[in-house]
């Protein structure tokens, strides 16, 4: 190993060295100091050097391996470190230069090999350390995926979430030990799930299939209101959908919603792409606790619930793409410090809907600039033997691209 590239990354499957290039082979044998769990190690046979088993946090290793920087170390991971594996991590403390990276294939690779799946028309998701509800935004009827699992429970859980959901028929196959000689593959329907000593290193290859009373979420903004659960503060869903429409939400990005209620904005930016970030800020408890639990039941278990007080938490907070204020916008100091908080080209969003409020949307349209909007909506309603229109409260919308 050269001096610059000190830091070997190996990827193993179960079927330990005997899996492993040459390349990769040479990696572990001329290490001085290999790291990995306690699977890694045994997988890699005799190995001579200093070894360290991932402490927890795992991240405490790291100023382990620092250490050992002028010797050649060697650290061993599951099938491909760079899908969702130890390989972010390394890459947050050394640089691409120091390291030399021989993968092996990753469980999804095995999965859709063993499946015959095309991967590129499946979603890769990873369950392990996460929520299973994480997985809801990518149910609806055809969809396949490839789910690591967290242990050997996941999967049991995974089919009653099914169930519930009215995708009982979707169709489970349970990948255990992949590429080892104890290498297993079972299929189940969700609804009728009985498989008993499932390994704990198993992934799941899911075929949804949905009945006529399943929940799907759809794609475009303005999910039904009462999807949420809420107590009347909500933004409602058409003005909702507009004003996802003006936040524009872009891949990664994250947005401060403030005033949020039941989370529905922060809720569906989220849902806009998997890589985004949001964050609630509520300032009633019993309120950022039904925002949890709405977090939980659209699967965006990522979104950051803040029960504080606005603008007193923005200090705390990372700079935000975007912010949406659905109420106590006329708190003093509320728009400066947004305004402060955004990014030349981050999005404001002001809904207004009493008069004090939308009268100082004017006034910061004449201060700032922007783009100023009503929103009038009106549903048909029973009257008498008839229907007629019934208006809900026009919402002055103020929008604001801070230069």
């Amino acid at each position: 190993m050269s001096k610059e590239r000190w830091l070997g990354l190996v990827g193993l499957g179960e079927d330990g060295v005997d899996g492993l290039t040459p390349a990769a082979r040479r990696l572990v044998a001329q290490a001085a100091f290999v790291v990995g769990g306690k699977r890694h190690l045994a997988l890699a046979g005799a190995v001579k050097a200093e070894t360290l088993v991932w402490p927890s946090p795992i991240e405490s290793a790291l100023d382990r391996i620092e250490a050992h920087r002028r010797r050649s170390v060697c650290v061993l991971a599951s099938g491909d470190p760079f899908f969702f594996g130890v390989g972010a991590m390394l890459m947050r403390r050394f640089c691409p230069e120091e390291m030399i990276c021989v993968p092996a294939p990753s469980a999804f690779a095995l999965a859709a090999s063993r499946l015959g799946w095309s991967q590129q028309d499946c979603a890769l998701i990873s369950l392990h350390g996460r929520p299973l509800e994480a997985i809801i935004p990518h149910l609806h009827d055809g969809a396949r995926i490839l789910a690591l699992s967290w242990d050997d429970a996941t999967p049991a859980k995974l089919a009653a979430l099914l169930t519930t959901r009215g995708m009982g028929r979707s169709k489970l196959t349970i990948c255990e030990a992949m590429g080892g000689p104890s290498e297993r593959t079972r299929t189940t329907e969700a609804q009728t799930f009985a498989l008993n000593n499932v390994a704990a290193l198993n992934t799941i290859a899911l075929e949804v299939v949905t009945d006529r009373c399943a929940r799907i979420l759809p794609r475009a903004a303005g999910l039904p209101d009462d999807w949420f659960e809420h107590d009347g503060q909500i933004t409602k869903r058409e003005i909702r959908a507009m004003t996802l429409s003006q936040l524009a939400p872009r891949r990664g990005e994250l947005l401060w919603d403030v005033g949020s209620g039941s989370g529905s904005i922060a809720i569906e930016w989220m849902l806009a792409d998997p890589a985004n970030n949001a964050v609630a800020i509520e300032l009633r408890h019993d309120r950022a606790e039904r925002i949890a639990r709405n977090v939980l039941r659209f699967g965006v278990p990522s979104l950051s619930v803040v029960a504080g007080e606005a603008p007193q938490v923005f200090a705390d907070l990372a700079t935000p793409d975007a912010i949406f204020i659905g109420g106590g916008a006329n708190t003093p100091g509320m728009i400066e410090r947004a305004c402060d908080a955004l990014g030349s080209g981050g999005r404001l969003v002001v809904n207004a809907v009493t008069l004090e409020t939308q009268a100082a949307c004017v006034n910061w349209r004449a201060r700032w600039g922007g783009e100023l909007a009503q929103i009038a909506v009106a549903h048909a309603e029973p009257v008498g033997r008839y229907s007629g229109w019934r208006a809900a409260m026009p919402v002055v919308q103020w929008r604001l691209v801070k230069p």
